[in-house]
């Protein structure tokens, strides 16, 4: 199998889509989740060729020696997906030499990511040797070093993404929707120098495009050493789950980070008593309605069942101890509301950080795969809170509530951009104080502190209207209320279990 000339941008996307039908009609791949993580494992592999040819040309112009991502030479892109394979000999290839290969990687970042995407799982491959003959020549045309192809393969590979969020539920636990993304990016507007964290990654939505934020501001004005800090020093991330690991990984590389630092591991492993990295800029939309054990309980402070807490007790500790750290989450509503264990890490967050902007959503913000209502929080340091803006998104005139075939979009987030700029002048001292309108407000923090750390989001204007609330925003609040009594039974259980 040779290479071939590059395609012109739509050849080359239609291609893509056709592996991608190859692939659906595989015995192996039926659903979207199989065949979107078989195409990002080849479009992994063919990506590290490329970028290792680039990395052996530095070290040999630098007169140095450079060791191979894939020591085995039959075992890189170039020396296996172009041999004209035998049908009964590639799968056994594959099975038995490839993909333990992959699995067995270690010595160095990389290496442990690719080794850790790789193991403990069934990699999914075609069932037929032709399908992933014909894929394999497909993705063999994309040329890495081309940026034409990667704008092309990344947008055909972010369309796919968000196929999986909309097609399968499952994918909601790492698939955030990309207006939500980029409205939180752009509030907490990451700069040049800056390192970034997702603790909760997915398939890295918030790295991606901080990283295409920071690009579009630095414009043509990047120095080398800023380069070199962005493509291997800058984005960092976690993911417990091996698939989204590698979803995550290749959408970075695709937007353009050839090294990215994103690992597989579970966050809440990390004793956040010992805490030994931290970042300047967190983002992130951290699983909810989970539950976990008493021994992962243990490296928080405070312990609680609920993910969603521990998560933004992690958060709080990763961000670096100086002014200007800062963080954009998304939370469910139940966080804004719950006491106990909740208000007690609320008021470590109110004194010890300056939260200044809360961010109501509509329901069906995560449709399909969650009705739970949600909200974005913005902190910063240092603390402690003295103010916080409120802004509570309406729907669209005639939508009951988001949904697949209605979903949020990046107009829908045009008016809170218009009032969030005036508070953020205000907070500078480079405006006057906003006032409030029918969907935003200001609230001293002695406010939140008097009703025990409340943040619910009460909108002043709604005080009179509350028994017209939308159904749809009242069965949103119904199954967060149900998720705190349930975490609460959870709770007494474990305390229960423990005195037997």
């Amino acid at each position: 199998m040779a290479t071939q000339p590059t395609k012109t941008r739509e050849a080359l996307a239609n291609d893509i889509w056709r592996a991608c039908d190859i692939l659906r009609r595989d015995n192996n791949c039926g659903g979207v989740m199989q065949y979107v993580e078989h195409l990002a494992w080849l479009l992994f592999l063919r990506f590290l060729d490329a970028q290792e040819e680039e990395w052996e040309a530095e070290a040999r112009l630098a007169g140095e020696p450079y060791r191979p991502i894939l020591a085995e030479g039959e075992l890189r892109w170039r020396n296996w997906a172009r041999r004209d394979w035998k049908a009964d000999a590639l799968l056994p290839f594959v099975h038995g030499r490839l993909i333990p290969y992959l699995q067995s990687l270690s010595g160095s970042p990389i290496r442990e990511t690719i080794g850790s995407i790789f193991s403990e799982r069934n990699i999914i491959v075609c069932a037929s040797p032709y399908n992933l003959k014909d894929v394999l020549e497909i993705v063999d045309h994309i040329d890495f070093h081309s940026q034409d192809d990667i704008f092309t393969v990344s947008q055909v590979y972010e369309d796919l993404l968000k196929r999986l969020g909309s097609e399968n539920r499952m994918a909601g636990e790492f698939y955030t929707p990309r207006p939500v993304i980029r409205f939180v990016v752009q509030l907490v507007a990451p700069q040049v120098g800056e390192t970034i964290y997702d603790p909760a990654a997915g398939s890295c939505g918030f790295l991606a495009q901080a990283y295409q934020y920071v690009m579009d501001q630095a414009g043509e004005g990047l120095t080398i050493e800023q380069h070199e800090f962005l493509q291997r020093r800058a984005f960092f991330g976690q993911e417990k789950v091996a698939v989204p690991a590698l979803l995550g990984l290749m959408n970075m590389v695709l937007h353009g980070v050839a090294a990215p630092n994103v690992v597989r591991r579970n966050t809440l492993e990390e004793n956040i008593r010992d805490v030994r990295q931290r970042f300047d800029v967190v983002m992130t939309n951290p699983p909810f309605g989970g539950t976990e054990n008493p021994q992962i309980q243990s490296n928080f402070p405070v312990k609680a069942t609920a993910t969603e807490l521990l998560f933004l007790q992690h958060v709080m500790k990763k961000l670096r101890p100086h002014d200007g750290a800062r963080c954009g989450m998304v939370v469910p509503e139940g966080t804004l509301f719950r006491g106990g264990a909740f208000a007690t890490v609320k008021k470590e967050l109110l004194e010890r950080f300056d939260l200044h902007t809360v961010v109501s959503l509509p329901p069906g913000t995560f449709a399909p795969y969650s009705d739970v209502k949600t909200a974005l929080i913005f902190f910063d340091r240092p603390g402690p809170t003295e103010k916080i803006w409120y802004y509570e998104m309406g729907l669209p005139q005639g939508l009951k509530k988001f949904s697949k075939g209605s979903p949020i979009q990046d107009q829908h987030f045009d008016r809170a951009r218009a009032l969030w700029a005036a508070w953020d002048a205000f907070r500078g001292g480079a405006g006057p104080r906003p006032q409030p309108t029918d969907d935003s407000w200001i609230v001293p923090a002695d406010d939140v502190r008097e009703r025990d750390y409340d943040l619910s989001a009460r909108n002043p204007s709604r005080d009179e209207m509350e028994t017209y609330r939308h159904p749809a925003e009242i069965t949103a609040g119904l199954l967060e209320r149900e998720r705190e009594i349930l975490g609460i039974i959870e709770e007494l259980h474990a305390l229960v279990g423990d005195g037997e």
